[in-house]
């Protein structure tokens, strides 16, 4: 199955969905060393990113928080792919300087969609995920 939505950044990406309810801080929220959430009660606390097709609401907090998205990549330990709802500066320019795919505005809510351990390819470039 194929889902329509709105390019980011371009190339393609599967991984195992890590989905959250919630908003992200990338400064202070995740380890840009270790790419684990370390942001306490947030919905991800103690999960990490590394690899994963990274699915949350959109960001929140500092810009820096797009260099520790690219402080990630550099480090190996950042999402093979990115799903927002809505994305807003901070995370697409994170997405863009470190060639991370990206989609936001998909025609279902993937957040209510998508569950964990869902592998779902993004194809940033065409604007579209897909489900198997």
């Amino acid at each position: 199955m194929q889902i329509k939505g709105h390019r980011i950044c371009g190339g393609r990406a599967t991984g195992p969905a890590l989905v959250s309810k919630d908003a992200i801080s990338f400064l202070g929220g995740v380890d840009p060393r270790t790419g684990m959430v370390i942001e306490k009660g947030h919905a991800l606390f103690g999960k990490n990113v590394k690899g994963t097709v990274l699915i949350f609401p959109g960001g929140k907090g500092s810009t820096v928080g797009s260099y520790v998205i690219y402080q990630l990549m550099k480090n190996g330990v950042a999402p093979a792919a990115m799903i927002n709802i809505k994305a807003e500066p901070i995370v697409a320019v994170g997405a863009i300087i470190s060639a991370i795919p990206m989609v936001d505005r998909l025609e279902q809510n993937p957040v209510e969609t998508l569950k964990d351990g869902d592998t779902v390819t993004v194809d940033g470039t065409a604007g579209t995920i897909e489900l198997p």
